[in-house]
């Protein structure tokens, strides 16, 4: 607020210098000696002292009376004249003097004309000056103005307006969650307190964004404690199942049965908990960064072999894989096969058809099914972290929405792509898997 202030008072001193400005002139105007006498009043004293010194000379006139004039006798020849020669006009006489709206007056003696004054001013100077000065005084008065404009406007623009935009500009990064912008402190500006509160807000927001990041990162470290915790278990488990299930064997036929169901039942439940938690473990870790591939050159033929490894239910049709080699990562190939298997299982159940061909840089591997597929506005939804279409949703099917995630993920890792399709008659993954 000192600035502006000062500016205040600088602008006062302006306004002041102006009326003083104006002061003088209008004195100048007004105290132009003869554009304001009465020129009858000066024409009567010159006509009355040539009537005085008619016979006089040079000392015709003794008084100045700060005009032009000559006086004439009557042959129109000059007898006197106090200007110079070229400022007379050509013959003059009362006739020019009537033309040129000159001021005129005889000069009598003993009754008798003997002479003539005319004064060489029709008013058009005196009228030429004022207006000259006039048009001084409105210029000055226009250029105090408009100094006083500019300061004014320097001073907003300096301390309210480039003040006002940093903030905003300022404000629009943080909302937009750069906290790394920062905000020129001035303590001169009207908005120096704002500006340090703005500051602190900053502050106060890394420090909470700091707590959130690390207090994420302790539930995903606990997430995926707890998954590795609960593998071994599950593993126990289905060991606990597979032995039981050896130790029927020569028993009595129907008890085998029976028992064998409910122990194939306890199996199932375990592999899809194993699953589960093996997709949440792989989810969490891609959260921390801690996923990672080896990537190697293999044969494209460990493809078919993955399949067949995960092919249970004998379901996939195969066609002749292609003599290339590509680059992956064979334990991740593997999750990524077996995840969208898995899902055509669940949700499908149909034959499972996989085609091969060489697409540029990769080897494009299409693996479909031909259930319900998914619907075209959430074609590209299935991919993300736990979204399950309305489809399989309905279908009371049990499943977390990470298989078709981690796979995604897995295969971007490889310098891969996933692709999914849907035309109303199944679905379709396309695996673009980079050649070596």
């Amino acid at each position: 607020m000192k600035n502006y202030f000062k500016i205040v008072i600088a602008i006062g001193i302006i306004y002041i210098l102006g009326i003083v400005g104006v002061y003088i002139f209008s004195n100048s105007i007004y105290s132009s000696d003869f554009s304001f006498k009465d020129k009858t009043v000066i024409l009567n004293e010159i006509t009355k002292s040539a009537e005085l010194n008619w016979d006089s000379g040079e000392e015709l006139v003794q008084d100045d009376y700060e005009c032009e004039f000559v006086i004439l006798d009557n042959t129109s020849e000059v007898k006197y004249t106090n200007c110079n020669q070229e400022n007379i006009p050509e013959r003059i006489s009362v006739e020019t003097a009537i033309k040129q709206r000159f001021p005129y007056a005889y000069v009598l003696k003993d009754d008798k004309c003997i002479g003539s004054v005319i004064i060489l001013d029709n008013g058009t100077s005196s009228i030429n000056s004022m207006r000259n000065r006039m048009l001084l005084l409105i210029g000055s008065s226009g250029l105090l103005i408009i100094l006083g404009a500019l300061l004014i406007g320097a001073y907003v623009n300096k301390n309210i307006y480039k003040p006002f935009n940093q903030m905003e500009e300022f404000a629009g990064k943080i909302a937009e969650g750069d906290l790394s912008a920062s905000l020129v402190m001035d303590k001169e500006n009207m908005f120096g307190s704002f500006t340090e509160s703005f500051d602190i807000m900053k502050e106060e927001l890394i420090k909470a964004r700091e707590r959130e990041i690390a207090l994420q990162k302790k539930e995903r470290e606990l997430v995926a404690s707890l998954s590795h915790d609960l593998k071994t278990p599950i593993t126990g488990i289905k060991v606990t199942t597979e032995l039981l299930q050896a130790k029927l064997t020569g028993t009595d036929e129907s008890f085998a049965k029976d028992y064998n169901d409910k122990l194939q039942n306890i199996m199932k439940k375990a592999d899809q908990i194993d699953n589960l938690v093996s997709d949440l473990f792989e989810s969490t870790l891609d959260d921390l960064g801690e996923i990672k591939v080896n990537l190697s050159d293999e044969d494209a033929s460990v493809l078919n072999d993955i399949i067949a490894r995960y092919d249970d239910r004998k379901l996939v049709r195969c066609s002749e894989s292609l003599s290339v080699i590509i680059n992956i990562d064979l334990r991740r190939m593997g999750q990524v096969i077996g995840n969208i298997i898995s899902n055509s299982y669940k949700y499908a159940n149909t034959v499972i058809d996989v085609e091969y061909k060489v697409v540029d840089d990769y080897l494009s591997m299409r693996i479909r099914d031909y259930g319900p597929g998914v619907t075209s506005d959430e074609i590209g939804l299935i991919t993300n972290k736990f979204y399950r279409g309305k489809i399989t949703s309905e279908s009371k099917v049990d499943g977390s929405g990470l298989g078709l995630y981690i796979s995604k993920m897995l295969m971007t890792k490889m310098n891969g792509e996933l692709i999914p399709e849907s035309d109303g008659n199944g679905l379709a993954i396309t695996l673009l898997i980079p050649l070596s």
